[in-house]
């Protein structure tokens, strides 16, 4: 039970739920904070601010953007840090929250050019990113319009548009949230994300999480969770500069299978593009699938596959 525990606090917060590259070396400052504690930092740029986190002790850098979530993942650091322990070593690793004061219409394309932003204004550049769901949306807007930024691109459990399952699932999830109904929101949420055997696991917890759910949480997570309306880059992606891997699941409940498919007819014919589909593992397959992070370092640091296999 513990392990499931560990495994929903992430997923809860990097698809936001959790979650959840290109390879490259950052400008900014060391991170000053005690050892073993991870502090919340604040961006500041000309027209808001953003919270964020960062951990790891690797001359590259990795940045994550989380997926929607019920509530902010910054209260998530530790167990986050924990999750991606396997790739703190080669990189110094930056999870990016949404905007603080979100105006009442947001969308995708704004909420990726702000994290663009806030990531130059910490003096990062060709950084890896790795997204996943609303994440990974957020990682193709940044990887199409701002190239020079991004070096490699990982893809986690997302589409390049809004799939029908997905429409369905963001209608429902919604309509919970503006009836207040905050446990009803973190079922839907949790079945939808994790296999049915993981999920009827986790119900204690989710109804617990959700006693903890304000009203200011529910009308952000409508403005966010509306913002992927209209979101389409099909017909975009040939801008990409950098290699991409992406990363899916066959039985993913939230958007279908087509979302990663639909990533491999278009980007299939490229030398430099990846795809791997799980099966068993569902929309959470970022959390539950044990060689998730393998194949993550294996692609953004090649070398680092060579010296596995000698």
């Amino acid at each position: 039970m513990k392990r499931i525990s560990a495994l929903l606090l992430t997923a809860l917060t990097l698809t936001g739920l959790l979650l959840l590259g290109g390879c490259g070396k950052s400008q900014a400052p060391e991170p000053q904070q005690e050892e073993g504690a991870i502090q919340i930092e604040t961006v500041e740029t000309d027209g808001f601010a953003m919270d964020y986190f960062r951990f790891g002790r690797g001359e590259r850098t990795l940045v994550i953007l989380p997926g929607l979530s019920v509530q902010s993942v910054m209260g998530s650091a530790e167990a986050v840090a924990e999750a991606y322990a396997p790739l703190t070593d080669e990189f110094t690793i930056y999870l990016f929250d949404r905007r603080k004061d979100l105006p009442e219409t947001y969308t995708t394309q704004e909420m990726a050019g702000d994290t663009a932003a806030a990531i130059r204004a910490l003096g990062l550049e060709k950084v890896s990113l790795f997204g996943a769901s609303q994440g990974g949306m957020m990682a193709l807007e940044i990887a199409i319009r701002d190239p020079e930024l991004t070096d490699r691109l990982v893809l986690g459990s997302t589409a390049p548009w809004v799939t029908d399952t997905l429409a369905g699932t963001l209608d429902t999830w919604i309509g919970l949230a503006e009836a207040g109904d905050a446990e009803g929101l973190y079922l839907a949420f949790g079945q939808a994300v994790y296999p049915e055997e993981v999920f009827q696991q986790s119900r204690d917890l989710l109804v617990q999480a959700a006693q903890t759910v304000t009203e200011e949480d529910l009308s952000r997570f409508v403005i966010l969770a509306r913002a992927m309306e209209g979101f389409d880059v099909r017909d975009q992606l040939d801008r990409i500069a950098c290699p991409v891997l992406a990363l899916g699941a066959e039985d993913d409940r939230v958007l279908g299978a087509e979302g990663t498919r639909t990533l491999a007819d278009l980007l299939g014919s490229r030398p430099d593009f990846e795809v791997y589909l799980y099966d068993g593992y569902g929309h959470a397959a970022y959390d539950l699938a044990p060689d998730y992070k393998d194949r993550m370092l294996a692609f953004l640091v090649p070398e680092s596959a060579g010296e596995a296999k000698q």
